[in-house]
């Protein structure tokens, strides 16, 4: 009797035990969402910084006429190599002419009133106030005619350093006012060329004046060039909306470069030690959700079958991909097609 009883006992415990057996799940099945992933590899980078930007120099200025008027002879073309000194571009001089006429008139008239008021003030004709306002007009039309002098000198534009005209802002009869940009020149005469990159805040960050970098162009056969960082910006380049910093070009010529020529470089910041590790992932632009400045979403998977949601940290934009420095490192792929159709705990389906 007690054995049938063990015997029954022990079945009870075999079925309890089948049925707490969990069911079998199918990855495959096709309700599950189709999904592409890319698996992950954390991109360790020992103190080197990738940056991209534009070639330019700081001799690059922008030129214009001292005073307003009528644009009489342009004499260079964009392109067009100059000297320091060559004479550019001039004015219309019958207005400015006439002002220096009417102003060396009025000089001449008050120089004669002050020497007359003079030598009846020593007769005691004329008072001392009348000898004083006498003075006065005289060195009021002094300094307007040397205004007007100084004017018809400046009224034409001249190179201020050896270099090329980038562009041509005005033509021949236009009205320009005075101080409106007419020729944009870069100045080449000493051969300093410079890559302005942008970066990220945290590049930024890492990046110290006298850091050494590689520098490349296409237009110098892809050889490397030796650079160093010479300066930051203090503060977003309205143009751009990034942070600058000007890496200096050790060995550079005219040959090869022209302004705002592409160009990229290899930052080697100095606060980086053997011991640390920084790195970040690279990810398509699709599979970032939600971008917000330099916050984002992803959906990821470490078991192939289940979606999650997860926030992470964008360091940088590149063509193509997304540089994410933080909020990946517990994933193993990341999803990059299908995101759309994901909520948290979605089922998937890898296709290839």
């Amino acid at each position: 009797m007690k054995q049938i009883i063990y015997s029954m006992f022990a079945s009870s415990l075999l079925l309890v035990s089948c049925s707490e057996k969990k069911p079998v799940v199918n990855k495959d099945a096709p309700d599950n969402i189709p999904v592409k992933v890319l698996n992950l590899a954390y991109e360790v980078s020992n103190g080197t910084i990738q940056a991209t930007g534009k070639f330019t120099t700081d001799e690059a200025v922008y030129l214009s006429f001292k005073s307003g008027g009528i644009i009489n002879k342009i004499l260079v073309k964009e392109g067009d190599a100059v000297t320091k000194g060559q004479v550019l571009a001039t004015l219309d001089l019958t207005e400015i002419n006439a002002q220096v006429a009417q102003y060396k008139l009025g000089f001449e008239k008050a120089k004669r009133d002050y020497e007359r008021t003079g030598n009846l003030y020593k007769d005691s004709v004329a008072t001392l106030e009348q000898f004083e306002n006498a003075k006065t007009a005289l060195d009021l039309a002094t300094q307007q005619l040397s205004a007007a002098e100084f004017n018809l000198t400046h009224s034409r534009v001249v190179a201020s350093e050896n270099g090329y005209v980038l562009k041509k802002l005005a033509a021949e009869g236009q009205l320009t006012n005075a101080g409106a940009p007419v020729f944009l020149i870069n100045g080449v005469s000493s051969g300093k060329w410079m890559l302005r990159v942008g970066l990220s805040d945290k590049q930024w960050s890492m990046v110290k004046v006298n850091d050494t970098a590689r520098v490349f162009a296409d237009t110098r056969s892809g050889n490397a060039i030796s650079g160093t960082v010479i300066r930051k910006s203090e503060g977003v380049d309205p143009a751009s909306g990034v942070l600058t910093a000007d890496i200096q070009l050790s060995n550079a010529d005219v040959k090869g470069f022209a302004e705002g020529v592409f160009g990229k470089a290899e930052i080697y910041y100095d606060n980086a030690t053997a011991n640390e590790k920084t790195g970040a992932y690279t990810i398509p632009y699709d599979a970032v959700l939600d971008g917000d400045g330099r916050t984002g979403y992803v959906y990821v998977t470490n078991d192939n079958f289940t979606a999650h949601k997860v926030k992470v940290t964008i360091d940088n934009l590149l063509k193509d991909n997304v540089v994410i420095s933080d909020g990946l490192q517990d994933a193993k792929a990341v999803i990059v097609t299908g995101s759309a159709y994901l909520t948290e705990n979605s089922k998937i389906r890898i296709i290839q």
